[in-house]
């Protein structure tokens, strides 16, 4: 459940902009459902895509349930605006979790130049190295980033 959480919030909330409310009915019926099913999963691989499936389906439900108010376009729109933000949710996890397979000094200066947006320099000062330290770190660990991104679409 740990691991999978902010996943699970995150398609409710900020994919389908679920009220806190129904988006806790959601998460909670997740893993529920989830429990009630781990022993039907294929393997361990199979599991994120299963809850990110159950999640989107509860979420539609959900929405449909409370759409009594909305005209169908826009509940149409409103579906179209999820699956996109679904989808940049889905790829930043997938990212996420590349980049903590990366060794850890590769994973601060990816954390620290590319999500902190912390200059080359600023970064050398920090750790006591030289600047093209950094940029040769930076270098090899796009590098790794993109075989293991690679290997997870094979």
């Amino acid at each position: 459940m740990r691991a999978f959480a902010p996943y699970v919030h995150a398609i409710a909330v900020r994919a389908y902009r679920l009220s806190e409310q129904d988006a806790e009915d959601v998460f909670q019926e997740v893993f529920l459902r989830t429990w009630q099913n781990l022993g039907r999963l294929r393997s361990d691989d199979a599991i994120r895509p299963w809850i990110g499936q159950l999640t989107r389906r509860l979420c539609v439900d959900r929405l449909r349930s409370s759409a009594r108010e909305l005209t169908c376009d826009g509940l149409d729109d409103g579906m179209a605006a999820a699956a996109d933000a679904l989808a940049q949710i889905d790829d930043a996890l997938t990212v996420r979790q590349a980049v903590e397979r990366l060794p850890s000094i590769q994973q601060e200066i990816v954390e620290r130049a590319l999500v902190r947006g912390e200059s080359h320099a600023a970064i050398a000062a920090s750790l006591g190295i030289a600047e093209g330290t950094v940029a040769s770190r930076i270098s090899r660990a796009r590098q790794r980033l993109r075989a293991l991104l690679a290997e997870r679409d094979a």
